[in-house]
């Protein structure tokens, strides 16, 4: 019997090679697994849709699917976009079934490569002296944006840092002035803005301008900016050893402060409240009826 196929997904972008990075990272898993079916598609905004995706697998015989999430966070499009998202493909596709596998991070292969990052704008002689300020997308979900300040931490352990910081580019306090400002009053003369993006897209180049606007402001202050983590080495096996977990159903998503179960400071409207989506314009069954919202990405 053929092994599942692996479908990755993306969120999407509007930016062309941060859509090309995704299907690039996807086509390196097809060369390295020659026996498994590899797929991947954007649930919005880049082709190749979901469906199409989908379409193809089974179009080749794939029948059970194993999906991983290509994001970092458990934020909105982890816990219901993409759930939904598959659900249609199994409805859209008798007699299929579909695994489904849990966000990136937090994970130490990850810290490996932030860090590496990290090393390419700054001597390590020079991290006793240096503050990092992480920024992630930021989100309305508050255990998407701990999950940020829980790497951030994970960071700063052990590597001698002088500290590392969070922000977010978007929908979440601090952003990334007000981060680059915390930095500064807490003594900062020298910062590397880490961005905790897969790939480069809209909002990493707007972290790295919103930096660079900052710094032009603050001669006194030294501000270097780091590239996005991108393909490598460390993301491939962290993206097959999420298929094998979905594929085995161990799956431990964290419960314990999901705004959808706990009554969180801020969000006890969210608890007990339905998954909604929001509507993909891209995926042809999925009907207006789900009621839409806009935002940058």
């Amino acid at each position: 019997m053929n092994p599942p196929a692996l479908l990755l997904v993306g969120h999407g972008t509007r930016d062309e090679e941060g859509a090309e990075a995704f299907r690039s990272f996807v086509a390196g898993l097809r060369d390295r697994l020659p026996d498994t079916p590899v797929g991947g598609g954007f649930i919005e905004l880049s082709p190749p849709p979901l469906a199409d995706a989908v379409a193809e697998l089974v179009a080749g015989g794939a029948t059970r699917f194993a999906a991983v999430p290509l994001v970092l966070v458990s934020a909105g499009h982890a816990k219901g976009d993409i759930p939904a998202a598959l659900v249609r493909e199994r409805e859209r596709h008798p007699g299929t079934s579909f695994g489904y596998g849990r966000p990136l991070g937090p994970h130490p292969a990850l810290l490996t490569v932030l860090e590496r990052r990290l090393d390419e704008v700054l001597p390590r002689e020079l991290r006793a002296e240096t503050t990092v300020l992480l920024v992630g997308r930021g989100s309305t979900d508050p255990d998407a944006n701990a999950e940020v300040v829980k790497v951030a931490r994970l960071l700063w352990e052990g590597r001698g840092l002088a500290g590392v910081e969070t922000a977010f580019v978007s929908l979440a306090a601090p952003d990334v002035p007000s981060g680059l400002e915390r930095c500064r009053l807490l003594g900062a003369k020298r910062i590397v803005v880490l961005p905790y993006f897969l790939f480069t897209g809209i909002l990493p180049t707007r972290v790295e301008q919103q930096a660079a606007d900052w710094a032009a402001a603050h001669s006194g202050v030294d501000v270097r900016q780091a590239a996005v983590m991108g393909a490598s080495e460390e993301l491939a096996e962290l993206v097959l050893e999420r298929y094998r977990e979905a594929l085995a159903g161990d799956l431990r998503m964290n419960c314990d402060t999901c705004v959808y179960r706990i009554a969180m400071p801020g969000f006890e409207d969210r608890v007990g409240a339905e998954q909604r989506p929001h509507h993909h314009p891209d995926d042809p069954g999925h009907s207006h009826s789900h009621g839409s919202h806009s935002h940058a990405h």
